[in-house]
């Protein structure tokens, strides 16, 4: 491993030690003369050296040169300086090594082993033998390095007299001489604008000039090392710098090393702080920093990772430099760089870069041990009384964590304030980031929302961790620093992710409250109603932050969405910070706060916890994390994509940090050790083990959100109790309690939250029981659900919060009928909806609601006992009820008509009557049935609309079920409630939400969607027909105008989809049930409705799989004719069903107004289907004796209804003759000619499809046949004449049809069917030829006279053998 340059380089350096001129080095002898060029001339070439003898010798080359920077060499009694070689030498053998080993690059792009020299090799020259007096050695260490649990809590500072060494982050002694923390806000004494950092002289100024190090006085030539390093950095070329900056980190790192071991060494740890390091190094450390930050912000466009590289290098150092030098001289470094940064951002053509790079910067500063220290979180942040307060007074402000503050301006604390960023320095650069970040206008706001949250969020990851903030007051004045994360989180509300299941909810809290406040803001006509005032706000509150959230309303709302992930991580953080921050500094805040920005604090609060609502373990086993979180973002980065706010390269370069997973990686190309794909296989792969861990984590974590919200809403509570506002205020709040009593709860949680909401309800029964009922009615719900808990626990809440509403209740008004009917209510919803309903522990919950009714001793003496005991008899035969569904959870059509039967027993009741109508909408669109969806809503549109009408009497109201009977015939059974059953001012009864106006405007539009949904437009028409008068009434011109774009668009679908082939509205059947195994449906008939094109043999094994399965093998039995069922030939002890394919019958006069297609599917009642047969039994035969039973069947209700198998209630049968089925069999072929000739567009090949079928020769029963069988002879019966007259001009009309079809075949076909068409002319003129004399045949008889009777009778359907049965 010979290599002649390293060679010569350490042959030169052991001359110049040892002192032995002349000496000769291989051909040449050197002399004192010549030693220095030979030395520099080594120097140069040491960039000649083979690679690897020099990186197995790197650390002593290292070493040679930092002592010929340390102790320049003494040659002739001149000290010959050569630190500007040994730095360019340094520079090229740091990169030649780092090139070498490229492969072994660490995570961020690190050497390992030039890592290893500065944290084990590098020492101080001459400084090993007498090592603090005979001590032995000290390893010490720059803070940027090994950042792990064993590294030394403050690089040996511990010896500072004003750190306690128990808690190295507790506030300095009065007077003490280390000002480590009061001298930041001493801006003045730090203020370098004069300094050479700024000035003409300064590197690539305009007078610029090269400094040289002073000689030294004496024979001992030392410098310091980092002083040389920053000199010569500075003053370094071109071609030097660009190698300096390519490993910037090795440099800074060196440097901070040598400062600790200057002053461990040195002893000069006591020393105060400014006093530490000369004047002019620390000018040139601005210098440095200053032309660093310049080269990143110049190189980002040009080589992005170069510039990520040194901003980091960069962060790490002046975070190192804050455990050395004077903080305030660090902080008007970072105060600068940011200034360079603010001035680039006006004029960069992608910020968002910068902005992103200057996040990472921040990042890593406020990494720093001392963070909390740093930011002074003792102090009060009341605006001091001069400019730049003395340290004494800053000092004595700050003595202890515990130590009462002045009473400070609230507001300001929770902004980001003048006064507050400078107080709390990092901690202001950190929010004012992540404020910028969530900027409605930032450009590439994904990855800024990102990088910014999850700073803040590993910082209180950090914070709450670390032992030396355990206690509760320490940990409320961390976090203190972090008060205005609130107000920034409730401004960025609009823009979170909707985790709440339905969109806008979380808006509606402030809209409620913005209703209350007039002058609020204005509401312009762009913005959504319901976020409209939250959005607006109002006035801002003193000490806002104007530089950050000045704009228009709508800016919130026209921004990039946060991600799920972003959103999630930001709102864990303001969870931390509620949790932990003083509960009466909060109640003062919140008292300060005007009624829009609570609303809108209250919504942060309900999105909290709809974000971390425990999903169970099914969520954790069905969705892959990873995949999970990588398609969060997609959408944005997509965007960011397109609109060109990130490049290519930088967009490939990010993800390639992101993915990885060692961190921010900056030379990774193709390296297997670190390749992406390795992390996935292992993330996928999740065992048992660790999937109920991540759900017990999630568990906990939901827990503990909610219980924050909680007491977050508790201190809310007795903020506004004594506020005017109160009333709106407490109904947002029970609503946020309300849903966190709907969602997946701990029976820990339930137990406070039941406790929270019965104190509530008992301080302010008003908010229930004299205003807003859709807030009983929820109550009522939760409640319900949660007596059917499992766990006995929550039973006992539930049933005594449920308990205490109904006696609550009744104390106002002697009777408890609205919580009775809100009960009643909530559980038919309940059971009508909810699938793994517990109806064995609900009954225990009534019997113990029973029990403390009956042990009550306030109310022996009142009738309270026994309407509670009414209600629960009530609900146990709703109970009972479901039992009966849970028996038919799999068979649909029994499990609708079970609902519906329950629907009609409440008909007396229109409150539970809509809520099983409600129930019922919603099973039939999850089944998919839109149709009877919709029939439902208008059946419930309908029933409002009868109490409506009952109320008043209002032009643009329906007047009742009449008003609907254009949309269905079947809602005129809605009219049956009637002012003897139902007075409209009794109390609970139609006090529900939907029995008013905007309920029934509500109904209908999901009647409207339902309908377009199954593609009944025609019938949406219908239903904006009544609601239209509503919004116009009221001068809805928002949903005026949305209901006219609607029916547009259902006029557009129903012009391009004329001829109804592209929408099929349903397939019927007639299914009979006969066997005693059937119970009620022995010898029932109904008539089902069925997706449509379902075909027979789809529903026969639908129902004979399902009754197979109810029944038992070898019991059920298809029929498979449709015949008549004889009863008494059927084996009892097996369950027969009859399944016949059906099709709409219409009389001649209905089809005169159903003209359309949809107008011969909707409305329908009556049906037919034909069953051909012979006298001999057989199904078919000879022309001569076919003959066919027609039977008509009428249902009940006409379809589409409200459930999809309606009864049959009338059966008509009528038998054809031979001749007369002839008649119709030529009918139906006249029919298909004249379709398929006057079909437009035209087409072809169906019309010769046609032509051939009724002209061809070889056609099997063809028209000839049926002309000669049933024309060739007169009749011999004279009945029969008229038949025979019938069939003759139906044969007449047949002939035309062809001729005309023939035409029009000739007029569409091209050159190469001339001949096919000149064949079916030939087969048309035998067929013409052959019928000819058998069309002429005259019946004498038609001419003689007949009487009146006999001709009406020959017309009637009597004639026809008519059997009713």
């Amino acid at each position: 491993m010979y290599d002649p340059h390293l060679d010569k380089f350490f042959t030169l350096v052991h001359v110049l030690e040892e002192g032995a001129f002349p000496f000769r080095l291989k051909d040449a002898v050197l002399s004192e003369g010549t030693v220095e060029q030979e030395l520099r001339a080594s120097l140069a070439a040491l960039r000649l050296a083979s690679p690897e003898p020099l990186v197995a010798f790197s650390h002593h080359v290292l070493d040679k040169l930092v002592r010929l920077v340390v102790r320049p060499p003494v040659i002739g009694g001149q000290i010959v300086n050569l630190g500007r070689g040994a730095f360019e030498a340094m520079a090229h053998v740091v990169s030649l090594v780092h090139r070498s080993l490229e492969a072994a690059q660490d995570a961020r792009g690190h050497c390992p082993l030039l890592a290893a020299y500065v944290y084990y090799a590098f020492r101080l020259p001459g400084t090993e033998p007498n090592l603090m007096g005979g001590a032995p050695p000290v390893t010490v260490q720059p803070a940027t390095l090994a950042r792990g649990p064993g590294r030394p809590a403050s690089l040996y500072l511990a010896r500072s007299k004003s750190i306690s060494s128990s808690n190295p982050d507790l506030a300095v002694a009065p007077g003490s001489v280390d000002d480590e923390v009061s001298r930041i806000l001493a801006t003045k004494g730090i203020d370098r604008s004069h300094s050479w950092v700024n000035s003409a002289y300064a590197p690539g100024g305009s007078k610029a000039v090269l400094r040289r190090a002073p000689p030294y006085c004496g024979a001992d030539p030392r410098q310091l090392l980092h002083e040389e390093l920053a000199l010569q950095w500075v003053v370094s070329g071109s071609a030097v710098r660009e190698a300096v900056l390519q490993h910037a980190w090795f440099f800074f790192q060196l440097m901070v090393k040598s400062m600790a071991l200057h002053l461990l060494l040195g002893q000069r740890l006591d020393t105060p702080r400014k006093l530490r390091f000369p004047g002019r190094f620390l000018d040139d450390i601005a210098a440095l920093v200053g032309s660093v930050g310049l080269e990143v912000i110049t190189r980002i466009h040009k080589d992005a990772e170069l510039a990520e590289r040194l901003n980091a290098s960069l962060a790490f150092f002046l975070s190192d430099l804050l455990s050395l030098v004077d903080r305030g001289f660090v902080f008007s470094l970072v105060r600068a760089h940011y200034k360079q940064v603010a001035t680039r951002l006006q004029s960069a053509p992608n910020p968002a870069v910068l902005l992103t790079l200057r996040m990472d910067f921040t990042r890593i500063l406020c990494n720093h041990e001392h963070y909390v220290t740093l930011n002074l979180p003792c102090c009060p942040l009341s605006p001091p009384a001069s400019p730049s307060p003395s340290v004494s007074s800053t000092t004595s402000q700050s003595s202890t964590f515990s130590s009462q503050a002045p009473d400070p301006k609230v507001i300001s604390m929770f902004e980001l304030s003048g006064p507050f960023r400078q107080q709390h320095f990092l901690a202001g650069l950190l929010l004012t980031e992540l404020a910028l970040a969530l900027e409605p206008e930032a450009e590439g706001a994904s990855l800024l929302h990102k990088k910014a949250i999850s700073a803040v969020h590993s910082l209180l990851c950090g914070h709450d961790a670390d032992p030396r903030y355990a206690e509760a007051t320490v940990r409320a004045r961390v976090a203190e620093l972090y008060l205005p994360l609130l107000s920034l989180a409730r401004d960025t509300l609009p823009r979170l992710h909707d985790f709440a299941e339905s969109s806008g909810q979380r808006s509606r809290l402030a809209s409620m409250l913005d209703s209350d406040t007039e002058g609020e803001g204005d509401m312009g006509g762009t913005i959504n109603p319901s976020v409209a005032m939250a959005i607006a706000g109002g006035p801002l509150a003193p000490g806002s932050r104007a530089s950050i959230s000045q704009g228009p309303a709508t800016a919130a709302r026209s921004g990039c969405a946060l991600s799920a992930e972003s959103s999630r991580t930001l709102l864990v953080c303001v969870l931390w910070v509620l949790k932990n921050a003083e509960p009466a500094l909060l109640q003062r805040w919140a008292a300060d706060l005007a009624l829009p920005q609570l609303g809108r604090l209250l919504d942060l609060l309900y999105l909290c916890l709809a974000a971390f609502e425990y999903k169970g373990k099914k969520a954790f086993e069905r969705i892959n994390s990873l995949t999970f979180k990588k398609s969060l973002d997609m959408k944005a980065r997509l965007e960011e994509a397109i609109l060109g706010t990130i490049g290519a390269r930088q967009e490939m370069v990010r993800r390639s940090r992101e993915r990885s997973p060692f961190g921010n990686q900056e030379n990774v190309r193709w390296r297997k050790s670190v390749t992406h794909w390795r992390q996935t296989s292992d993330r996928v792969d999740k065992t048992k083990d660790e999937m109920e861990h991540e759900a017990l984590v999630d568990g906990n974590l939901a827990t503990e959100a909610s219980l924050v919200v909680l007491d977050t809403l508790e201190i809310i509570v007795q903020t506004v109790m004594l506020s005017e506002a109160r009333e709106s205020v407490l109904g947002a709040i029970l609503k946020v309690v309300l849903y966190s009593l709907g969602s997946a709860q701990s029976a820990l949680f339930l137990q406070h939250g039941l406790a929270t909401q019965r104190a509530l309800v008992s301080k302010f029964p008003e908010l229930l029981f004299e205003e807003d009922t859709e807030l009983c009615a929820d109550l009522c719900l939760r409640l319900l659900r949660h007596c059917g808990s499992r766990i006995s626990a929550i039973r006992t809440h539930a049933s005594a919060s449920l308990y205490l509403l109904m006696r609550q209740n009744f104390e106002i008004g002697n009777n408890f009928a609205r919580v009775k009917m809100q009960v009643t209510m909530s559980l038919s919803s309940l059971v009508g909806t909810t699938q793994n309903f517990s109806e064995e522990h609900l009954r225990r919950s009534l019997k113990t609601i029973l029990t403390y009714a009956e042990e009550d001793v306030g109310l022996r003496d009142s009738t309270f006992a026994e309407q509670v005991q009414d209600l629960m008899f009530n609900l146990h035969m709703i109970l009972t009820d479901t039992v009966k569904m849970k028996e038919h959870q799999e068979d649909p059509e029994m499990l609708i008509d079970l609902m519906y039967r329950i629907a009609r027993g409440y008909q007396g009741s229109p409150d539970l009557r809509l809520t099983w109508l409600q129930n019922m909408a919603g099973k039939h669109a999850e089944l998919g049935n839109h149709a009877e969806a919709a029939q439902c809503m208008v059946h419930a549109a309908a029933l409002v609309a009868e109490y409506l009408a009952l109320l008043e009497d209002s032009r643009h109201l329906p007047v009742g079920c009449v008003s609907f009977q254009n949309i269905s015939s079947n809602v005129l059974e809605e009219s049956a409630i009637s002012d003897d059953i139902l007075s409209p001012d009794e109390e609970g009864f139609c006090s529900g939400k939907h029995f008013t106006e905007l309920g029934l405007v509500g109904l209908l539009e999901q009647a409207a969607a339902y309908f377009t949904m199954g593609g009944l437009y025609e019938a949406v028409n219908e239903v904006y027909k009544t609601l239209i008068p509503i919004l116009e009434a009221h001068r809805d011109y928002k949903k005026l105008a949305a209901v006219h774009g609607k029916l547009q668009e259902a006029f557009t679908k129903i012009m391009h989809q004329s001829s109804g082939w592209e929408r099929v509205f349903g397939t019927y059947f007639r299914v009979g049930f006969y066997g005693a195994r059937f119970g009620d449906l022995d010898e029932q008939e109904f008539v089902y409705k069925e997706p449509s094109i379902t075909k027979l043999a789809e529903i026969s094994h639908r129902l004979e799989e399902f009754y197979t399965e109810r029944f038992g093998e070898d019991v059920v039995e298809i029929i498979k004719d449709s015949n008549p069922v004889d009863k008494t030939k059927l084996d009892p002890q097996k369950a027969y069903i009859q399944i016949t394919y059906v099709e709409p019958h219409f009389d001649t006069y209905e089809l005169k107004d159903r003209v359309t297609y949809f107008d011969r599917n909707y409305g329908l009642r009556t049906f037919l289907f034909c069953t051909p047969f012979t006298p001999d039994g057989r199904a078919h035969g000879e022309l001569p004796e076919q003959h066919k039973r027609k039977t008509l069947l009428s249902t009940d209700h006409a379809f589409p209804y409200i459930k999809t198998r309606i009864r049959v209630c009338h059966r008509e049968e009528t038998v054809l003759t031979p001749v007369e089925v002839a008649i119709e069999d030529m009918q139906k072929k006249t029919r298909e000619l004249a379709f398929a000739t006057e079909q437009d567009p035209p087409d072809a090949k169906m019309l010769q499809m046609v032509l051939q079928g009724s002209v061809g020769p070889t056609v099997n029963q063809g028209p000839l046949e049926v002309a000669q069988v049933f024309l060739a002879e007169i009749p011999e019966d004279p009945k029969l004449f008229r038949h025979h007259n019938k069939l003759r001009l139906c044969f007449k009309d047949f002939c035309k049809k062809c001729e005309d079809a023939l035409r029009k075949n000739k007029a569409l076909i091209g050159p190469d069917q001339k001949e096919y068409h000149r064949e079916l002319e030939r087969n048309y003129s035998r067929l013409r030829e052959a019928l000819q004399p058998l069309l002429t045949q005259r019946l004498p008889q038609l001419l003689a006279p007949t009487t009146a009777s006999s001709l009406r009778n020959s017309l009637n359907r009597a004639s026809f053998r008519k059997a009713d049965v």
